[in-house]
């Protein structure tokens, strides 16, 4: 059984049955002032609402059960703590539940008409009553509408956040790709530029040796075979020579230790290879040792032979490029 609570109003108006009216009708005539007491229910009252209202031409207004419902929820905040402790109703057709939320739009249509109609018959009671509904109800929206423009706000900083995050993840993601590329490329490196002094040791064999016998012959074609393979796996490791002969004298890739004069090459052209270069990729593993031109300098008489010019080379034992 729903507990209820008593509420005591004042109203210059009575309530009475007339036999003019249907039965499920209520007339308001004006009597003198009473008193009178209301038993409130959470769902049900156990009498009818005394907001009560005229034509402007005198004639009682009759109550129905749709007005009476909507007089119905106006009582719901003068219901005692003990009473919202009780447990829900069933669904009852009889039964009517106000709805739920303060700026639900048909709660708030409902406490307009009341306030007009309080308005007309000059009920301050209920003005007052009224007017600290809409106040409250006034109120939570502008809780709610500060609650919804600090969530929005608290949104944004999140997109940006997670703008700004993506962005530094992308930087980080390209540079570990890069520090591995690097990682990998020293790494071959360093194995590469180990083996280096094999490919000197190929390049002098193969200018110094003098193949005078058939065995010897044989013995050359085989570290040949070997020397091939071996620049082959070079080439596949993305390892190249450094150009040198004809080419201008680069200091980035070239190391000069001599100079001589040339009628052949112009001055800072590379007239000699004395040891190879090589390039991983883009990156220079060891600079060529080259001769440079000078220029072609002053004549000389014909009868003196020049050979400064002929003993590096002769020395240097590699052939002219």
């Amino acid at each position: 059984m729903a507990a209820s609570a008593s509420l005591s109003l004042y109203t210059p108006h009575n309530f009475s049955r007339t036999s003019s009216r249907p039965a499920n009708h209520l007339c308001l005539q004006r009597p003198t002032i009473q008193k009178f007491n209301i038993s409130i229910s959470r769902t049900v009252f156990s009498a009818y609402p005394v907001f009560n209202s005229y034509r402007k031409n005198g004639n009682p207004r009759i109550i129905t059960d749709g007005f009476r419902n909507q007089r119905r929820s106006f009582f719901r905040p003068s219901v005692s703590a003990q009473e919202e402790n009780q447990p829900a109703p069933t669904n009852n057709s009889d039964e009517f539940q106000a709805p739920e939320g303060a700026a639900d739009p048909a709660r708030l249509k409902l406490i307009m008409q009341a306030y007009k109609e309080a308005v007309l018959d000059g009920d301050r009671k209920a003005i007052y009553e009224l007017e600290d509904m809409i106040f409250m109800m006034e109120k939570e929206k502008n809780e709610l509408a500060q609650k919804v423009a600090a969530m929005s706000a608290e949104i944004s900083s999140g997109k940006e956040k997670l703008v700004r995050l993506q962005a530094d993840f992308d930087n980080y993601r390209k540079r570990s790709e890069k520090e591995r590329l690097t990682v990998r490329s020293d790494a071959q490196g360093e194995v590469i530029e180990s083996l280096l002094p094999m490919v000197d040791s190929f390049e002098r064999a193969k200018q110094q040796i003098k193949l005078e016998t058939e065995m010897e012959k044989k013995i050359d074609t085989s570290y040949q075979g070997i020397y091939k393979q071996f620049v082959e796996i070079m080439r596949s490791l993305r390892v190249a020579a450094v150009p040198t002969v004809g080419k201008p004298f680069d200091p980035k890739m070239h190391e000069a230790i001599a100079r001589e004069e040339s009628y052949e090459f112009k001055e800072g052209i590379v007239i000699q290879e004395f040891r190879r270069g090589f390039y991983l990729g883009d990156r220079l593993l060891r600079p060529a040792m080259v001769k440079v031109s000078s220029g072609p300098g002053k004549k000389k008489p014909a009868s003196v032979p020049d050979q400064s010019c002929e003993e590096p080379a002769s020395v240097a034992g590699v052939d002219n490029r």
